[in-house]
């Protein structure tokens, strides 16, 4: 190749690493951000696997993952939602990485130098029948040289599928795109930490409204929105931006009980009729959080808060209201059906599968086999029959999640 063929190519690459890097900085959530990450560091490395560790109480927690060879495109997945951690030290690739700040290229995992501080693991191997050969561990910082996490990518490919070591192009581009998307993880972390902080506000007042709960919540209706929007052949970018958008507006549901009295939100027993008529105002109280729409964001948080307890069938509420913030406004007509908004409907089965799947002052926690024979018994009734299909065919998922976020 020529000095000319070879500037041009260069350049091209790194143009293709600033246009991906915008894209990143329009997603919101660390979730999705990771994801694309992942997927264009290993396009850029043509690798077939890979996973993202964050740093997390000084130690990297495992966050994202993808793996062609095992799991199924752009489908939910349950090896998502593990959880586990790995110390920053010399034990394993990845805590050395973190530890030293510098990238590791191994040619085969199997055949590495005892002279390594540091040893692989074959568990995971030896558990799924996956065969580990080439990795490329890159330490991921910020501008500022904070690290925020470790990327460690797999098994680099050739035209015939067979693995092989990582390129020089691979050691010297990955990096570059690495040190640009760790100021996009950065911002996804902090997004869900304001998210969190806001239901912290609500916690105070309602003890059942916990991170864990929001975190689930939002989590499941991420995932049910994913199956969905997969039966119904949407564009594979549109999917993501809606799932980005679904997972924290979920989080964000029962954000307007900050508005309802302690009285009624802490009361330990059943509550009265009275009160709740009071109680169903926070679905109205959230919206009005929301009502200055700036972002797509705004506009599905508000739908969210609005909705989650309209029924499928018709008996919910707070109903039809033309403006939310008029005074003295009274509950409207139930809305039913395909007038409850989709992400609202999403919402409000994840809502309800976990509030069963708790314990709470007044109950104990459900078992599954109970919780899924009402979820069934509540098809067509309190949720959108299709949707609890498509609960169904990703459980394990659902289980997955309610392991990790505790």
């Amino acid at each position: 190749m020529t000095n000319f063929n070879m500037n041009t190519y260069q350049n091209d690459i790194i143009v293709s690493i600033l246009q991906t890097i915008e894209e990143i900085n329009h997603l919101k959530d660390v979730d999705t951000i990771l994801d694309k990450i992942l997927y264009e560091a290993r396009k850029l490395s043509r690798s077939d696997a890979g996973t993202i560790f964050l740093v997390e109480d000084n130690q990297l927690k495992f966050s994202y993952v993808h793996n062609d060879t095992l799991f199924k495109k752009d489908e939910s997945n349950a090896a998502l939602y593990s959880n586990y951690s790995v110390p920053i030290n010399e034990g394993s690739i990845v805590g050395y990485t973190a530890l030293t700040g510098d990238p590791q290229n191994i040619e085969d995992a199997y055949q590495m130098s005892p002279n390594t501080p540091y040893h692989f693991n074959p568990d995971y191997d030896k558990k799924s029948g996956y065969r580990t050969t080439s990795i490329l561990t890159i330490p991921l910082k910020t501008f500022e040289n904070k690290l925020v996490g470790v990327m460690q990518l797999i098994n680099a490919k050739n035209d015939s599928g067979q693995s092989i070591p990582f390129s020089i192009e691979s050691q010297t581009y990955v990096p570059l795109f690495a040190n640009h998307a760790s100021v996009a993880i950065e911002r996804g972390v902090m997004n869900r930490e304001l998210i969190l902080r806001m239901m912290k506000m609500a916690e105070l007042r309602d003890p059942t409204e916990t991170g864990a709960h929001v975190q689930r919540v939002g989590a499941y209706s991420a995932e049910i929105y994913q199956q969905w929007a997969n039966r119904h052949k949407l564009d594979k970018k549109v999917i993501k931006r809606n799932k980005d958008i679904i997972r924290l507006a979920a989080m964000l549901h029962d954000v307007g009980k900050v508005g309802i009295s302690d009285f009624i939100l802490k009361k330990p027993g059943k509550l009265s009729d009275q009160e709740y008529d009071i109680m169903k105002w926070h679905t109205v109280y959230g919206a009005r959080l929301f009502i200055n729409t700036t972002s797509l964001l705004d506009t599905i948080s508000r739908e969210i808060a609005l909705n989650h307890h309209e029924k499928w069938s018709g008996p919910g509420y707070p109903g039809k209201i033309e403006n939310i913030l008029t005074e003295n406004i009274a509950m409207g007509t139930p809305k039913q059906g395909e007038e409850i908004p989709l992400a609202a409907r999403i919402t409000s089965l994840a809502d309800v599968f976990d509030a069963l799947t708790s314990k709470r002052s007044y109950k104990e926690a459900w078992t599954d086999e109970q919780i899924l024979g009402t979820i069934e018994k509540e098809s067509g009734k309190q949720f959108d029959p299709e949707l609890v299909d498509c609960f169904f065919q990703i459980f394990d998922v659902i289980k997955a999640i309610r392991a990790k976020y505790q």
